[in-house]
């Protein structure tokens, strides 16, 4: 029998113990597997998301609640901006283009956003079928919306005001699907665009003073009268980067807040803790160690007389200091092929229960070149495991080992 199929018979010959060490190795090994698929894709996509994006303004209120309502639509904005701000802001020489967007209403899960083809066209997005908006009420979804509600061309859905679930259907007020955009792998897939007109007139005067007034005057309001969100701003030239956010900040009630530097801050946070999981798995994994470093250790006394027999029989000292080896690699690199893949169910399985994480596009389909050194790092702990147990099996005494038995 060769080292590796003697080896695995060793293995077999305790299950119950070989099973335990793999284990335990798969587990630290699937912690650091998810932690690494994780942040590289949570990363990935505030990059992705946010990379035409220089500067958003938005009312007053948290810099990073603004940049995650505004570029990645996972929170709630921080109030309203008069749109007139808007149109005065895009016509400044350090503004390239200013994109204004209105949310407030949802659809199932998803939100819908009052705004201009311009958005679109920030993410690079494309038509797959259908055109893009053009009246009120018409309505562009985004490749994750028309997948998950089996929405086509030419369907009507009524919006949900607010973006929890429990909010008033506009039910007097349907949209109506004239457009699909094709997958872009960012946050406009999980989006129902449609004009700013939209928006604003989806909202009954109970709700909205500015169309109370309407109503109470029968004078339709004016763009300074009118309210956005937040505006997306691209800077036309490199100073308006250094000018731009002071003087919004200083000399208005406006907020301006740059995605580059907040997402540092916001990488900054949750780093700390991807840290502390990935210091959690780096225990497992010396655990997994201890634990097949005592079960070779404890091997290895009670097959001082097997060891001694294929000795006698004409086994070198080198194949036995091998085989025990082998056996901590092979516990090694099983645990850590196993803990890779259920590193990658486990993503995968957030990607479609947990709301947030299908947000995000979590996916377990992504292989990572770090998952290379993961397999290096797992058998170099079996080897560093294996070799106190390998080199008592290498001095067997034959005499000895078969006196004592």
């Amino acid at each position: 029998m060769n080292v590796l199929g003697l080896s695995l018979a060793y293995l077999r010959a305790k299950p119950l113990v070989s099973a335990l060490n793999l284990l335990l190795m798969a587990l630290g090994i699937a912690t650091i597997t998810v932690l690494l698929l994780f942040s590289r894709q949570f990363e990935d996509r505030l990059t992705r998301d946010a990379r035409n994006v220089d500067l958003v303004v938005g009312a007053k209120g948290s810099p990073i609640q603004l940049i995650l309502s505004a570029v990645y639509q996972v929170d709630t904005p921080t109030g309203t901006i008069p749109y007139s701000f808007a149109r005065e802001l895009a016509t400044q020489p350090m503004v390239k283009q200013a994109i204004p967007l209105a949310s407030g209403d949802r659809y199932q899960s998803f939100r819908i956003i009052g705004t201009e083809p311009a958005y679109a066209e920030l993410f690079g997005a494309e038509l797959a079928a259908g055109k893009l908006w053009r009246d009120p009420f018409q309505a562009v979804l985004g490749a994750r919306v028309a997948n998950r509600t089996g929405l086509i061309i030419g369907d009507s859905f009524t919006s949900t005001h607010g973006l929890e679930h429990g909010g008033e259907a506009h039910v007097e007020l349907p949209y109506r699907v004239v457009g699909i955009l094709a997958p872009t792998g960012s946050v406009i897939d999980r989006l129902i665009l449609t004009p700013l007109d939209s928006v604003w007139h989806a909202h009954d005067p109970s709700q909205n003073p500015l169309l109370a007034r309407r109503a109470q005057t029968g004078r339709a309001p004016s763009a300074a009268d009118l309210q956005v969100t937040a505006l997306l701003v691209q800077y036309a030239t490199p100073m308006a980067a250094v000018l731009m956010p002071r003087q919004i900040n200083a000399g208005s009630a406006l907020q301006a807040a740059a995605p580059a530097q907040e997402i540092t801050r916001l990488l900054a946070l949750v780093g700390v803790g991807l840290d502390t999981l990935r210091g959690f798995g780096l225990l497992l994994i010396l655990t997994a160690a201890l634990g097949v470093f005592i079960a070779l250790y404890n091997a290895m006394q009670e097959r001082r007389y097997d060891l001694a027999i294929m000795r006698a029989l004409g086994a070198r000292p080198l194949t036995l200091f091998l085989e025990v080896l082998c056996e901590g690699l092979v516990l090694s690199l099983a645990g850590a092929l196993l803990g890779i893949a259920l590193g990658h169910g486990v993503v995968a399985l957030l990607g479609v229960l947990l709301p947030e994480a299908e947000a995000m596009g979590l996916s377990g389909s992504l292989l990572l070149a770090e998952e290379v050194w993961l397999l290096l790092l797992a058998l170099a702990v079996g080897l560093v495991s294996a070799l106190l147990p390998a080199w008592q099996a290498y001095r067997t005494d034959i005499a000895t080992a078969l006196a004592r038995h």
